[in-house]
């Protein structure tokens, strides 16, 4: 019996393959002989690193960057053994890098993330998979493209400064100094924002508010990206402030799509297609999968159904275990997840049932309860 696993971090208690491999050892305990495949799972947000990393037997990188507030910080990153370069965004510019206090999308910059784009350049990196949630950014991405050696200039042709204050001072964007290896680079983006860059429904209006910015602020920085777009238009003809996912991370998407023909795509599928996980899922015989709370948000394209709809197109049974269950979780049953299990045994604290010792336990435990009612009818 072959069971493929690919469950999500349990966020803050396990990581995905961690939680991978509680699930195998609970099954092992009822069918020692099963062949148990675990498969890292992440959106490109926070994970994506350690799950690709881990789960493919790649390397981490740490070096020091620029953070968002231009202060240096030090970021790590994946290398996969392909060579293919693993960013999180938010490792180098990202909110939690900065206190409440000093949040302020006028001054925070993408700097950073440049900086490890062509750190993993210089490495030999050309194949990049870079995740863009988190950010502390509404920068529009220029000080990304800066670190790559785009000139973003003032009417005075120098580099504007840092963050949406520097967009106010924009006149220029050239691509003379960009690196040369850019040309050679396949970028791949994982996001799942489908937000336009400006209006009601653009990343200043709708994400800028806890970044630290205010109703003002907000205007000022919305007519800010409404004229960087009509200057990117001159740069690349194509250019859009409307195409979904501009507006991620503060318009990061915007400038990566323009500026380095990047492809926006679902965070999941990304992680899905880098680890082969399809071609496993065809030959399997039970797909398991899951992650920290299955509610309604899960039943809307979260990874757990996305993997569950790859296993309905061969005819796979799909079982899901959770660290919580909450209403409207019953909706994943008409998402391909044909039944689902939360692992919490007893009542507990917070705190206890985030313990990872024990959250490990608790799957595992769970996992072979449900493999012993299998066993049953086999």
């Amino acid at each position: 019996m072959k069971i493929v696993i690919a469950t999500d971090s349990f966020k803050g208690s396990l990581s995905s393959l961690d939680a991978g491999k509680a699930a195998a050892e609970g099954i092992s305990r009822v069918f020692p002989e099963a062949d148990t495949v675990i498969r890292p799972v992440a959106d490109g947000g926070e994970g994506t690193v350690e799950a690709l990393v881990s789960g493919l037997g790649g390397k981490t990188i740490r070096t020091e960057v620029t953070g968002p507030l231009g202060k240096p910080v030090t970021a790590g990153y994946g290398i996969l053994p392909d060579n293919t370069a693993v960013i999180e965004m938010a490792a180098a510019s990202g909110l939690t890098l900065i206190s409440e206090a000093e949040r302020d999308p006028m001054h925070t910059t993408t700097y950073g993330t440049g900086e490890l784009i062509m750190d993993a350049v210089k490495r030999g990196c050309r194949n990049f998979i870079i995740g863009i949630g988190g950010s502390a950014t509404n920068d529009g991405g220029i000080g990304c493209l800066q670190a790559l050696g785009f000139g973003m200039l003032d009417k005075n042709g120098q580099q504007v400064g840092h963050g949406a204050e520097g967009l106010s001072q924009l006149v220029r964007i050239t691509d003379s100094d960009a690196a040369d290896e850019l040309k050679e680079c396949r970028f791949n983006v994982a996001c799942d924002v489908t937000n336009p860059l400006c209006g009601e429904n653009g990343c200043s209006a709708v994400f800028a508010p806890q970044k630290g910015a205010d109703s003002e602020m907000i205007v000022r920085m919305d007519g800010y990206l409404r004229r960087y777009a009509e200057l990117m238009k001159t740069f690349n003809k194509s250019a859009s402030p409307d195409t979904a996912g501009a507006g991620a991370a503060g318009g990061l998407g915007f400038a990566l799509m323009y500026c380095l023909d990047a492809e926006l795509r679902s965070g999941a599928d990304l992680i899905i297609r880098e680890t082969s996980l399809e071609s496993e899922i065809s030959t399997a015989d039970i797909v398991i999968t899951g992650e920290g709370c299955l509610d309604s948000q899960t039943a809307m394209g979260k990874a757990p159904v996305r993997i569950a709809a790859i296993a309905k197109k061969y005819s796979k049974p799909v079982i899901a275990f959770s660290g919580a269950v909450r209403k409207g979780a019953e909706l994943c049953n008409e998402q391909c997840i044909d039944a689902f299990f939360p692992v919490l045994r007893n009542v507990c604290t917070l705190e206890q049932a985030m313990d990872t010792s024990a959250a490990y336990a608790s799957l595992a435990d769970t996992a072979e309860q449900v493999f012993r009612t299998i066993k049953l009818f086999r």
